[in-house]
């Protein structure tokens, strides 16, 4: 019985230990199956989203939806530490318990309260092992429990830099291209002026922020559970945005940037594809349809009115088709997993941006409908 306890601690200290190791220190996906992170990510999300599902969508379930990331963290941290504490006292009860304790013969709970004493380097003093093993069990937890803080410490400013820095953009993306952001009218906004070479640049821009995405977020997965400040934002429907963008210039706009579009194009499509990956989301087609014909004609309509026409004809529509089929299954299935919401092709003419609103001068229906169309007819000028 002592042999498998012992056994039963070492793998439970090992699988944690090589579980932080792949999460914090790993740069790089890890694909294998079962891992204790994954689970304990699977199993919580699928408690969490229950409530979310039952939740009416708008601010109140996004701010419940924003409590998970963090807190994930913090409880995935905790885990860790009491599977460690856990695993080292099965150790000491399995070598038979050799400690000096206040109640005299010691029993699973004085290993308990000694494991957690020393992992977290407390030194109270009132439990000491006595035998060499117990010494050295004491002793090699300690400095497991050391090591296991200093990395902690050292991971999260790392994570909530990636978060930061993926953020930025989609704050700059405001101005660009509404809120929530669509295709439509960051080609309005930027199109009209100096030759696409705007959109040319934002591209570029935005091709660099996928990539950084992809990075950070197949390394530390946690990040796609952070939502962004504004409950209308997100880093998918961004994503998207610029993939939607994409798709239109590839597809056949006059004077775009063409191959600056297909570099982006690119690792955008690659950045949402593995990410289904990570999250085990397999690809469905959005229902109903993002793009329905009409809609299309209003898109065509609404380019065309500021000189960015897309070009008509049956071979561009399926040009657009098939570029649409390369991602938006993939965002489609992520945004069903993380209830974000896709960003729509044209937006709704009652909208407005968010730098446009504050929470102490809102703006009243004749002055919001005002400042929507002083918006749409200087679109161009942008």
């Amino acid at each position: 019985m002592p042999a498998l306890v012992a056994i039963a601690g070492l793998i439970l200290i090992l699988t944690v230990l090589w579980d932080a190791f792949e999460a914090i220190v790993l740069p790089r996906r890890v694909t294998r199956r079962f891992r204790l992170t994954r689970l304990f990510y699977r199993t919580t999300w699928r408690l969490w989203s229950v409530v979310a599902r039952r939740m009416r969508a708008g601010k109140r379930r996004e701010a419940y939806l924003g409590f998970f990331g963090p807190l994930s963290l913090i409880l995935l941290l905790t885990v860790w530490a009491v599977g460690l504490i856990i695993g080292f006292a099965l150790l000491q009860w399995a070598g038979g318990s050799q400690l000096n304790s206040p109640e005299g013969k010691p029993n699973l709970a004085t290993d308990l309260y000694l494991s957690g004493v020393t992992f977290f380097t407390l030194g109270y003093g009132d439990v000491i092992p006595l035998s060499t093993l117990a010494r050295a069990l004491a002793v090699v937890e300690a400095g497991t429990g050391f090591g296991f803080l200093a990395i902690v410490i050292g991971y999260l400013p790392v994570l909530y830099q990636a978060f930061s820095r993926r953020e930025v953009n989609i704050s700059l993306l405001d101005a660009r291209a509404g809120s929530p952001p669509c295709a439509a009218v960051l080609l309005r906004r930027l199109g009209p002026g100096q030759g696409m070479k705007e959109v040319g640049q934002l591209l570029h821009d935005w091709e660099r922020w996928a990539a950084e995405l992809m990075e950070s977020h197949l390394s530390y997965p946690v990040l796609s559970y952070f939502r962004s400040q504004h409950d209308n934002q997100s880093w998918l429907a961004a994503l998207t945005t610029i993939l939607d963008t994409c798709a239109l210039v590839l597809a056949g706009i006059d004077g775009a940037p063409a191959h600056q579009a297909q570099l982006t194009f690119a690792i955008a499509r690659h950045a949402v594809v593995d990410l289904s990956q990570t999250f085990n989301t397999p690809p469905s087609p959005p229902d109903p349809e993002r793009l329905p014909p009409a809609e299309l004609r209003r898109l065509r309509a609404s380019l065309a009115a500021v000189g960015v026409p897309l070009r008509d004809g049956s071979a561009v529509d399926q040009r657009l088709a098939e570029l649409r089929r390369l991602y938006e299954p993939y965002v489609n299935a992520l945004a069903n997993h993380l209830f974000m919401a896709l960003p729509l092709w044209i937006a709704p003419s009652d909208t407005f941006d968010n730098w446009q609103t504050s929470a102490w001068e809102r703006m009243s229906t004749g002055a919001a409908t005002s400042t929507a169309v002083d918006v749409e007819h200087d679109e161009a000028s942008w």
